[in-house]
């Protein structure tokens, strides 16, 4: 089945990246779509390139042909009208970020792929054209499709619904991979395009969630039991998937995985055939680049990773929760996942 033409074909988003024979993002092989644009702004991000919302350049040394030295190539400095570029003396490409306009001039003049665009505009018919060439994949595998994800999604509202439309019409299993932190109207003109919902529930402390989010967690947490009940009325979305990230030093507290068991049982009520997994993401390092090529700090360098124990003790607390919030009957639906080391049970 192609792709209709019905609709707003004129509506764009800025798409980071197409992430295809994912894993990661929802069941089967998946063609993952990463938008540009968060309304959080989480300390730990492991992928700040979606933060922002218009497309950014970041220059990848390894790649530039100029070497060490300040007076080598710079064609992308004499690319830049904006004045954005210039180098230092050891050669690096110094970005002005207030300067820089994402326009990609300076990645057309790179003769060696050093500079990188992140971000491009899309629109919908296009996008949805693009996921649907892995599609002899991804229906081969049981419940596999795309998946949505960002960056957040729900932040391109009118994009994404269009998208999500036209791979509906196609017959495409598709997820939705969303903070919660969205209108409710914008957020539920989504769902009914939407076979699985992945949500993530980042923290049960108002607090500590604006601490490391930027905002608190009222929006997350009543989007949530809004989703479950708009689920307990509609037929899709089908299913729904919890992810909780585990960080060091910041989520990774028995009283917060706790907490958050408690709430989603005293949320979910009679929808529990929905609800069918709680995922508890370990932390990972491997994102430390991506903040030196965009020119930032990140608050956890140096932090290390889980170790087993940790993260059993995390799996422990949440389906505690669980149970002090609904009882014995509720099912097991906690499992962790991602690297860890081996070390003492806690960081």
């Amino acid at each position: 089945m192609g792709i209709s033409r019905a609709g707003p074909a004129s509506v764009e988003g800025i798409v980071l990246q197409i992430q295809r024979m994912s894993t990661e993002d929802g069941p089967g092989l998946r063609s993952t779509a990463f938008l540009k644009g968060c309304p959080l702004s989480c300390s730990w991000c492991h992928n700040p390139e979606s933060i922002r919302a218009r497309p950014e350049v970041q220059w990848i040394g390894l790649r530039c042909i100029a070497g060490s030295t300040a007076d080598g190539c710079g064609a992308c400095v004499a690319s830049c009208h904006k004045g954005a570029l210039s180098r230092g003396p050891d050669g690096t490409v110094c970005i002005d970020r207030g300067l820089c306009a994402g326009c990609g001039a300076c990645v057309e003049a790179c003769p060696g792929g050093a500079m990188e665009l992140l971000g491009r505009s899309f629109g919908a018919p296009a996008l949805a054209a693009e996921l649907l060439k892995d599609r002899s994949y991804f229906t081969r595998s049981a419940r596999g499709g795309v998946t949505l994800s960002g960056g957040e999604a729900s932040a391109q509202g009118p994009f994404s619904l269009e998208v999500l439309r036209l791979l509906k019409e196609a017959g495409v299993h598709t997820a939705l991979d969303t903070c919660g932190v969205a209108s409710w109207e914008r957020l539920s003109s989504l769902y009914p395009y939407v076979d699985l919902i992945l949500y993530d529930l980042k923290e049960i402390d108002p607090s500590r969630h604006g601490e490391f989010t930027g905002q608190g967690n009222e929006l997350v947490l009543e989007n949530f039991r809004r989703t479950l009940s708009y689920m307990g009325d509609q037929a899709a979305p089908a299913a729904l998937w919890i992810r909780t990230p585990v960080i060091p030093g910041a989520t990774d507290r028995e009283e917060n995985l706790q907490g958050l068991g408690r709430f989603v049982a005293e949320s979910v009520g009679s929808s529990w055939h929905k609800v069918e997994r709680w995922e508890l993401c370990a932390f990972n390092n491997l994102c430390a680049d991506k903040y030196r090529r965009l020119g930032r700090d990140w608050a956890f360098a140096g932090s290390a990773l889980m170790t087993d124990a940790a993260m059993a003790l995390m799996a422990a607390a949440a389906r505690r929760g669980l149970r002090d919030g609904g009882g014995s009957c509720i099912p097991d639906i906690v499992s962790w996942t991602g690297s860890t080391r081996v070390g003492p049970e806690r960081n």
